[in-house]
C-alpha cells in the first residue's frame, strides 16, 4: 500500500513541478504565493503531498525491516523493525491529519482521494503492524 501511496504522490510531485508557478526576470508572484502549490487540489494538497511521500518512503522502509525480522527471527532484530515501524506510523499519522485537512477543503480529484483513502487504511494497518513486531 505504501508502494501505491508512493506512486500517487510521484504523479502529484511530478505534476506541481510542471505546471508550478514560473518565476524569474519580468514575471512577479502571484497575490497569494505558496512554494508548496500544487495545480491540483486545494490549500492542503502541498503539504498532504510531501508528508505522503515521506511517509511512504519511510513506510517501505518499516516493511522490509519488518520483513527482514520475520525472516531472521531473533530477538536482536526486533528493536530495528520495532522503531522503524513506529516511525512510519507517525509519519502516516502526521500525513493522514493533513488527508483529514483536505478532505475538509473538498476540492480535489480522484487521484487525491485514491491517496487519501489509502493513508487512511495505512495508518490503522500500520498499527496492528507493530502490534504484531511486538508480539513475535
Amino acid at each position: 500500500m505504501y508502494v501505491v501511496v508512493l506512486g500517487i504522490g510521484g504523479w502529484a510531485m511530478n505534476r506541481a513541478i510542471d505546471h508550478g508557478f514560473i518565476i524569474g526576470p519580468g514575471f512577479d508572484l502571484p497575490a497569494h504565493f505558496s512554494p508548496i502549490y500544487f495545480p491540483m487540489g486545494n490549500a492542503a494538497t502541498g503539504f498532504f503531498v510531501m508528508f505522503a511521500l515521506i511517509a511512504g518512503v519511510v513506510g517501505a522502509a518499516s516493511a522490509i525491516s519488518g520483513a527482514n525480522h520475520v525472516r531472521s527471527w531473533n530477538p536482536n532484530s526486533m528493536p530495528a523493525a520495532a522503531s522503524a515501524a513506529t516511525i512510519a506510523w507517525t509519519l502516516t499519522l502526521l500525513a493522514m491529519g493533513f488527508a483529514c485537512k483536505e478532505i475538509q477543503l473538498e476540492i480535489r480529484n480522484a487521484r487525491l482521494r485514491t491517496m487519501e483513502a489509502f493513508l487512511i487504511i495505512l495508518s490503522a494497518t500500520q498499527l496492528f503492524f507493530i502490534a504484531a513486531i511486538h508480539g513475535a
